[in-house]
């Protein structure tokens, strides 16, 4: 491959929830543009197989054991990170939970859940991450949001806070540090085929979910890391605040 088609060589990713769908594809598609990348998730196992695949294809890779909820895994993650891989220059936040359900009748630990990775999860990671960026004066930090983020559904109350926290939280953060070489982007993907759906624990929301994705060519996990991709390898002056990606057939 030649330096234009690995343009992040050099450079050092971090993708959290990388075990499976959305962050293992990103993962994937950020190490074939050349960055070396650490791989963060509580299902380590996953990890192993996913670095043996990055590793023969010749990506520096570090293994992170790491759960969002908790601030001092994030900032041990990030000091690792810079560590061993020898700096920090893309932070993907996408680390989430998709616990959709009515809000009458609901499993309040499932919106403790949500709140927690969701949106505690991305605060704490960026805080370990930003101060560094700010001080070399360059980073993408991308925060994985949803459609949900942008229009709120009957059945996806809570999951809709969640998402338009982390909104709110990057228009923020992005007007605070843009003007000192820090990059923040949001992208927001529409319904995509991964596990998310098999975590919801309400059985009415998890039949109106498998239906809807069931109706529709859904998108695939690796969709949306080409978006994350085309995000951070743009000119310095460039700078993608939001990609809104959906399924053709997706209506809403």
């Amino acid at each position: 491959m030649t330096e234009v088609e690995r343009p992040l060589a050099g450079k050092v990713a971090l993708v959290t929830g990388a075990s499976s769908g959305i962050g293992e594809a990103t993962a994937v598609a950020l190490a074939a543009a050349g960055a070396a990348v650490a791989i963060g998730a509580r299902r380590t196992d996953r990890l192993d197989a996913l670095a043996g695949r990055l590793r023969e294809d010749g990506a520096a890779v570090l293994q992170l054991a790491l759960d969002v909820t908790d601030e001092q895994a994030c900032a041990d993650a990030v000091a690792r990170t810079r560590s061993e891989l020898g700096g920090l220059d893309v932070l993907v936040n996408n680390a989430g939970v998709m616990l959709l359900g009515t809000i009458a009748g609901a499993a309040t630990e499932d919106w403790r859940r949500m709140i927690q990775t969701n949106v505690m999860g991305v605060l704490y990671m960026t805080h370990a991450a930003l101060d560094g960026m700010v001080e070399q004066g360059s980073g993408d930090i991308v925060n994985m949001s949803s459609v949900a983020g942008r229009q709120a559904r009957k059945g996806a109350g809570v999951y809709n806070a969640s998402k338009w926290a982390v909104n709110a939280f990057s228009e923020s953060l992005r007007q605070e540090v843009t003007g000192r070489g820090v990059r923040i982007s949001l992208v927001e993907p529409g319904a995509v085929t991964t596990e998310l759906t098999s975590h919801i624990t309400q059985p009415e929301a998890k039949a109106a979910s498998d239906k809807m994705h069931a109706s529709m060519r859904a998108l695939h996990a690796e969709d949306i890391a080409r978006a994350v991709v085309y995000v951070v390898t743009q000119p310095p002056h460039v700078a993608v605040n939001e990609v809104l990606v959906r399924p053709t057939d997706q209506e809403r």
